[in-house]
């Protein structure tokens, strides 16, 4: 195996968004396979992206079940930003048991349309009008009235070399015979944004270097085009600045929203997240972290 491949358990709570007490765990469960180098665990890029699998087709994080019904006291929020997994701490400490689905934003609202997650988090972009997140949930929870409730903006862009020594500026650059992309995963809001822009631009996936490359992480695409195995990823700015190695051009400011179902409005959980999102603290956090616009957290977008 080449060592370049190799991920230690610090990469892989990364990857995952959990503590690497949580993955210590998850090995000791033998719910994430791994291999031991000396006293070194270490695993594959196969090992990560097998559990990912997994965890899409069978149990999310905390062990729900993203194939079954709700059970009566869990309640899931089901995205991928680490906003999220914060939040559900906020919410396990008011007497939620909030669990964490780690689900695109497409199957996050397809996952909500079945009643297997409470709450969607999605950035999704309607290319039509221009706007995010409202034409999916009509399209995807037909005949169910569901609440957008805005949550933040984050700058999605191109993860590029330091020096952009291949002087990519545009989406007409991703059909370059000289350009190599890693992908986002199919339902992930970073590769809507893509298939979208590649549509408008007249570019057939097929003429794009790494397109089927498809990774589940903002921060393993920004890795890996840091590592010169690719030459551009579409991700958020926030993660840019924490892989060295990498420069961000910005493209697009996105959405990112929660969605539930309008007949749980009332519901505990539900009430208990709003509060939260609205409370001037918790905004205040994520406005010094960087990479987050709080201004209009809490707002509802629209009520479908």
């Amino acid at each position: 195996m080449n060592p370049k491949n190799e991920l230690s358990v610090q990469d892989v709570a990364d990857i995952l968004k959990v503590s690497k007490s949580k993955i210590y765990s998850m090995i000791k469960n033998e719910e994430l396979q791994s291999y031991r180098v000396g006293r070194k665990v270490r695993f594959s890029e196969n090992d990560i992206k097998n559990y990912i699998q997994n965890s899409k087709k069978g149990s999310c994080a905390h062990e729900q079940e993203t194939g079954s019904s709700l059970q009566k006291d869990d309640f899931v929020l089901c995205g991928q930003d680490i906003m999220l997994d914060i939040l559900s701490n906020y919410m396990r400490q008011r007497g939620v048991s909030a669990l964490r689905a780690y689900i695109g934003s497409y199957d996050s609202l397809i996952a909500l349309y079945r009643k297997q997650v409470n709450v969607a988090f999605a950035h999704l972009w309607d290319s039509d009008t221009d706007t995010y997140n409202v034409a999916y949930v009509r399209r995807l929870l037909p005949g169910i009235p569901a609440v957008i409730v805005h949550l933040t903006c984050r700058m999605q862009g191109f993860y590029i070399a330091k020096g952009n020594p291949k002087e990519i500026s545009d989406w007409n650059d991703f059909s370059r015979d000289d350009i190599t992309m890693v992908n986002r995963e199919k339902g992930a809001g970073s590769r809507v944004l893509l298939d979208e822009n590649l549509r408008l631009s007249g570019i057939s996936s097929k003429d794009v270097a790494g397109y089927n490359h498809e990774i589940q992480s903002h921060l393993t695409v920004a890795s890996i085009v840091a590592s010169g195995k690719a030459d551009v990823a579409i991700g958020t700015e926030k993660i840019a600045k924490q892989v060295e190695g990498i420069e961000f051009i910005p493209i697009k400011k996105e959405q990112y929203d929660l969605v539930f179902r309008r007949e749980d409005a009332d519901q505990y959980g539900v009430q208990t997240l709003l509060n939260i999102i609205q409370a001037q603290s918790f905004q205040e956090e994520f406005s010094q972290i960087g990479g987050y616009d709080t201004k209009n957290m809490g707002k509802i977008i629209a009520e479908l």
